[in-house]
């Protein structure tokens, strides 16, 4: 394995501060499921006589996007300019949802609007700043074949408008993304020469073949290519990989590890794989959601911005330990990035 800062090169702190600023202004197309995230905060102090679980006394309640409307935040936060291509319900949530957009000035005119389905909901219980319980409230089948193309028509708007500088698929199996769509997707894209990158879940797992960069977890990376085991050493993880680029015919894979840290592997121009590790940085880890939606953000605009893979990988590592030290679901904060990773550079 290949160990910060050995991997970066001549990467130095007025490189990574010019590869961060580069994220200003550019325009991510983010196609993936959105969704609420509510939240009932309040403090715990006793246990219910009717059942051994906490009470919660209700201090404040709030909503927040999550999903792919929460990579979007990641990647507004981080200076350059989301665009999301999803479908919601025609419900109230759905109307909550699209006024959070519209509040957090996210470009949202590629959403469409579905009379059959639930806007997606995750409701999380949070007491004394720590997550107690999370009720879910969804619609998992594909969405019709109607809405399939309304969808696409809003997506090659984009794509076709050479506006767009990557484009993120942000899957978590709610329906939005079918494997029509990804076809189209990816053929486009191809056309126009943007960089495609993946936040795969299992149901479309090997469907997302040709794109530029694919990043699952331990648990996706098993349950796509149905391995038996965990690939949790370093031969396993490399063979695991190099097995997904070739079936996908995916150049590059960026695979997070949880608290082991982050995996990349890219394929060469002469076909050998190059591959590397960074771990994790110790943190006072407060709750772990949304850290792979800050990861594939940081990913996707370093590639975008030109950065290598190792580079890509390192930064987004930095980013999802960042945001795991807070409660709940939240986007990284930019100037916060800049800070650790110069800190870290300059060690």
């Amino acid at each position: 394995m290949i160990h910060t800062p050995t991997a970066l090169g001549n990467t130095d702190v007025e490189g990574i501060l010019s590869l961060i600023d580069g994220f200003k202004n550019q325009k991510v197309l983010i196609i993936g499921d959105v969704m609420l995230d509510s939240y009932l905060w309040g403090k715990v102090d006793r246990i219910s006589p009717e059942a051994p679980v906490p009470v919660v006394a209700v201090k404040k309640r709030e909503n927040r996007l999550g999903g792919a409307a929460n990579v979007a935040l990641n990647i507004q936060s981080l200076g350059a300019i989301p665009i999301i291509c999803s479908v919601v319900g025609n419900d109230p949530k759905g109307q909550q949802l699209t006024q959070l957009m519209s509040e957090n000035q996210i470009i949202s005119d590629g959403v469409v609007l579905s009379n059959h389905r639930l806007t997606t909901v995750k409701f999380r219980i949070m007491g004394n700043n720590t997550q107690l319980l999370r009720v879910d409230e969804e619609s998992e089948e594909d969405i019709l074949p109607e809405e399939t193309q309304q969808l696409l028509a809003k997506i090659s708007k984009w794509i076709e408008s050479g506006e767009v500088q990557v484009i993120v698929f942000e899957d978590y199996d709610k329906g939005v993304i079918t494997p029509k769509l990804i076809d189209a997707v990816v053929e486009l894209a191809k056309a126009h020469r943007i960089p495609i990158v993946v936040d795969p879940k299992k149901k479309n797992f090997m469907h997302y073949k040709g794109v530029t960069l694919f990043k699952p977890n331990l648990k996706e990376l098993r349950e796509g290519l149905k391995l038996e085991e965990e690939p949790n050493t370093p031969e396993k993880l490399h063979a695991a990989c190099s097995l997904l680029c070739q079936q996908l015919n995916a150049p590059m894979i960026l695979a997070t590890l949880s608290d082991k840290g982050i995996y990349f592997c890219q394929q060469g121009n002469d076909g050998q794989m190059e591959y590397g590790h960074f771990a994790a940085q110790v943190r006072n880890i407060s709750d772990v959601s949304g850290a792979g939606d800050t990861v594939v953000s940081v990913a996707a605009l370093s590639l975008a911005s030109g950065a290598s893979l190792a580079v890509a990988a390192w930064l987004a590592n930095i980013a999802g330990g960042i945001v795991c030290e807070h409660a709940g679901v939240v986007p990284i904060n930019r100037q916060e990035l800049i800070n650790q990773a110069t800190e870290e550079l300059s060690c």
